[in-house]
């Protein structure tokens, strides 16, 4: 058996917009995916967070769902426009007492919430104030997080200030295809990651600050994989180059975001490739940035592989015809949980949390009553086979969230891929657990792989 270490954390996740509902009751503000949904042509078959998986009224059965797959940790996100209807300002009562009742049932039930303080669902309000491009977004979200943290975090000791923020920025203000939906010039999308990466740190101060018991702080950005080909030291450092090289006008990267978050500066090479693009800023403003943190959060669900090249820093390799795909048509790599983990710990310096990772599969109830998914099983267990390779080879890797314990919105994608260890049927709510959720109950059970 593959024993995971004594005090290692086993995990689900989900995010706000992305399980809640009840988008229009009890005063929640709006958020800009609410007006992306409504945006004809931008979601799949038009669905919407209208009603998502109800969990804002079934939040208490969710819990239970949880418990029973033996989860000792729920990553949850929290709603910025149900606490805050227009971003700043008022109070949402409502909105306080229904995350309180998630962390006291998380926790009734010895489950340790770790609370992401924003999973995309940016207010619609400050988005017409300028959202992310304008600088107040710092101080915004900062206000935001002090509400929060006064709130819960006698209860609460784990925090994530921003999810995947490659694709809140690259997708939603680069390519469109996520909320606001716009498609800026390269200029513009640097000035929301400068801001956006100040409002991490400045949410970081804040948490440190006021925080009523001993925080533990991270992130969750995406762990953009590339491994070698081989073992060979060359290839290793074209994976290495690959990770953390800047190349290309795009935002699809590690070393942007990970290096003034953790180094203090923005990568050099970025900076050349930039230019005149790069907005003004002042070294206080990475300052802000760089504020220390507890554990590096990366969600992995693929990689690339690469190798050696006389002719440039690295040469990426295509793939096979007929390489294994996931429903989304993801590649399935299972080395990609090896290699991320240890080339980031390698250049940053912390310890690893897997914020995420998971699977759209091809599921649904069988006449039998039960949901079939050897796939999501086989995935799962070749992934964490290669966590345990890299933590057996010294990555000090502290925890693994499985995404998601319940299927949920996919974003642009609407309902048609389901990623969960649970079942939903959305027209009636009901919820069945997947033979994955009990082959992980299992996992967790013995801490460990047969």
């Amino acid at each position: 058996m593959k024993k995971f270490p004594k005090d290692f954390i086993w995990g689900v996740a989900a995010a706000s917009y992305q399980i809640e509902g009840g988008v229009n009751v009890d005063d929640r503000g709006e958020s800009v995916w609410d007006a992306f949904c409504r945006w004809e042509g931008k979601v799949d078959n038009g669905d919407t967070g209208e009603i998502a998986c109800d969990h804002y009224n079934r939040y208490s059965d969710d819990v239970k769902i949880i418990r029973q797959i033996g989860a000792q940790a729920y990553r949850l996100s929290i709603s910025w426009p149900r606490i805050l209807p227009e971003g700043t300002g008022r109070l949402n009562q409502k909105g306080i007492d229904f995350y309180d009742k998630v962390i006291d049932a998380c926790l009734a039930a010895n489950i340790t919430p770790w609370v992401t303080l924003f999973h995309w669902d940016y207010p619609l309000e400050l988005y017409y104030r300028g959202g992310w491009l304008n600088r107040e977004s710092v101080n915004w979200f900062a206000d935001y997080t002090e509400v929060i943290v006064d709130r819960f975090s006698d209860r609460v000791q784990s925090w994530m200030t921003l999810n995947e923020p490659q694709c809140f920025i690259w997708l939603g203000h680069g390519t469109g295809t996520h909320a606001p939906g716009l498609q800026l010039d390269i200029s513009d999308q640097l000035r929301v990651t400068h801001h956006a990466l100040m409002a991490h740190g400045k949410a970081t101060q804040v948490i440190r600050a006021k925080a009523k018991t001993t925080p533990s702080v991270g992130w969750a950005p995406v762990g953009v994989v590339r491994y070698p080909a081989t073992e060979a030291p060359e290839d290793i450092e074209a994976a290495r180059r690959a990770m953390f090289g800047m190349s290309g006008t795009h935002l699809w990267t590690n070393a942007w975001f990970g290096d003034p978050v953790i180094l203090g500066h923005y990568p050099e090479d970025g900076l050349r490739q930039f230019g005149k693009a790069m907005p003004r800023y002042h070294d206080a403003d990475l300052e802000v940035m760089n504020q220390p943190l507890d554990f590096y959060g990366a969600n992995i669900y693929n990689g690339l592989t690469v190798r050696a090249s006389e002719d440039a820093p690295f040469e990426e390799m295509k793939r096979k015809p007929g390489f294994p795909l996931t429903m989304y048509e993801w590649p399935v790599e299972p080395q990609s949980l090896y290699w991320g983990p240890k080339l980031l710990q390698e250049r940053y310096q912390l310890p690893i949390v897997i914020t995420e990772n998971g699977l759209a599969s091809m599921d649904w109830v069988c006449e039998d009553g039960k949901v079939h998914d050897p796939q999501r099983i086989d995935f799962l267990s070749r992934y964490l086979k290669q966590l345990h390779r890299a933590i057996e080879d010294g990555v000090d890797v502290r925890a693994y969230f499985q995404w998601s314990f319940l299927d949920n919105l996919e974003w642009n994608f609407g309902y048609k891929y389901r990623l969960g260890l649970t079942y939903v049927d959305y027209a009636t709510q009901e919820r069945t657990l997947k033979d994955s959720a009990f082959w992980y109950q299992n996992v967790i059970r013995s801490n460990g792989l047969i």
